[in-house]
């Protein structure tokens, strides 16, 4: 249910205000409330009754909310009994309009309160993409969670976690450029509902005066007549079904294949005086590098603009030493490939296939949790080898819910290594 995805269930939050989750947030002085609920707005002319419905029927007890601009408008709303105050600024609206450039993004910025997660999704905050988790464990489970959804526009993450294409912004300066948008009650009578207010006021007390003197003056007192109040009925916001990881997994045979072919065409790039260092490759793309000997700039210039390859990028080190490319691979198609197998079925059967191979391999069961609360197992792999990926190939895509990572290719010892996971049950 959405208040399971908004982080707000029990056990997130008792009597004791013992939560995984936090409020607020202070960058440089300046306090940014986090862990909003989001929704998308649907009536842009008369915002403040869908907010207040929903504030009735889907989050009880929330009194506080914001609105983000824009061409996806969305309102996050609050309860101030867990922290929040009237008046803060809300950070996910500064980060998502400083970040406009981009229609989706995943984050985990470090702060001293803990690990605050956002997470936007074509010009939209996800209902849970906006929470300040006390535990850094929570905030990367979170995070690497969303790495299998694809087509990210920005992945940001810490430094310390080591993970591949992400960068790290100052938080400070995203939040002074975006937008600033503060909380501001719900009950609170604004525009044309304070007229409405005042005139039906008016008339309430001119009828009142009126019907006070026809009771006295001219007819006996009315029976008071009761009209029943039909309740109001909220309709539940439905959520999409959760996308599973596997079934939007980058195809293992595409991966693979052009892996091979992208690393044999770079070896085969034998500039003099340069010595190719070691190549690794993903899905999205081959990168390696060449350490000068006794060469030139010009000389391995020259050999990669004859090369025929079509580069994403290029660049030199700041001694000129160092020459580092990368390549993309071919469009990744992506596929649904559900698990067969349960763990420890799992790791027999790879075990005893490698054992009749001669082939050593290490295994590591793995898990995370998706943010509805789903636990997705895997069976991550990694081996060495002399056989190149098409050999591999034909062995592993036997698996279903295969997922390839990284393939690395030393040119020295012409060995592989092979680094991916496979989904369990």
């Amino acid at each position: 249910m959405v208040l399971e995805d908004a982080k707000f269930q029990n056990e997130d939050f008792d009597t004791n205000v013992n939560r995984s989750w936090a409020t607020e947030i202070n960058i440089e002085g300046v306090d940014y409330a986090t862990s909003l609920f989001w929704q998308p707005l649907q009536n842009k002319d008369d915002p403040y009754t869908e907010v207040e419905e929903t504030a009735e029927g889907v989050l009880e007890g929330a009194d506080l909310f914001c609105i983000k601009p824009g061409k996806a408008p969305q309102f996050g709303i609050c309860v101030s009994h867990d922290g929040y105050k009237n008046g803060t600024q809300v950070a996910a609206i500064a980060l998502a309009t400083a970040l406009s450039d981009r229609s989706s993004f995943v984050g985990v910025f470090k702060v001293k309160e803990g690990w605050w997660y956002t997470c936007v999704r074509n010009d939209i905050i996800l209902s849970d993409g906006d929470m300040l988790f006390l535990k850094e464990e929570d905030a990367k489970n979170q995070f690497m969670s969303m790495l299998a959804v694809p087509d990210w526009g920005r992945k940001i993450a810490p430094p310390e976690w080591e993970i591949e294409e992400t960068e790290y912004p100052d938080l400070a300066s995203l939040l002074q450029r975006g937008i600033k948008t503060k909380l501001q009650k719900i009950k609170a009578l604004r525009g044309s509902k304070l007229i409405t207010v005042v005139v039906v006021s008016a008339l309430v007390g001119l009828w009142l005066l009126y019907s006070i003197i026809t009771s006295i003056f001219l007819s006996p007192p009315a029976k008071p007549i009761i009209a029943p109040v039909r309740p109001k009925v909220v309709k539940p916001v439905e959520e999409p079904p959760e996308i599973k990881p596997w079934e939007q997994l980058n195809n293992p045979t595409d991966v693979m294949l052009q892996c091979k072919q992208g690393i044999d065409a770079l070896i085969h790039i034998m500039p003099p005086g340069w010595k190719i260092g070691g190549l690794s490759c993903s899905a999205s793309g081959v990168t390696t590098s060449w350490a000068r000997e006794v060469g030139r700039i010009s000389w391995i210039d020259k050999a990669l603009n004859r090369s025929g390859i079509n580069f994403s990028g290029k660049s030199i080190s700041d001694d000129g030493n160092t020459m580092m490319v990368s390549v993309p691979l071919n469009q990744v198609n992506i596929i649904s490939s559900p698990p067969q197998y349960m763990d420890v079925d799992l790791k027999n059967v790879l075990n005893n296939m490698f054992q009749s191979i001669g082939q050593d391999i290490s295994l590591q069961s793995f898990s995370y949790t998706s943010p509805r609360n789903n636990v997705y197992r895997s069976v991550q792999f990694s081996f060495t080898s002399t056989q190149n990926p098409t050999v591999w190939h034909d062995l592993l895509i036997k698996f279903s819910g295969l997922q390839i990572n990284n393939i690395k290719y030393d040119v020295s010892s012409k060995q592989w290594q092979y680094e991916g996971a496979i989904y369990v049950l």
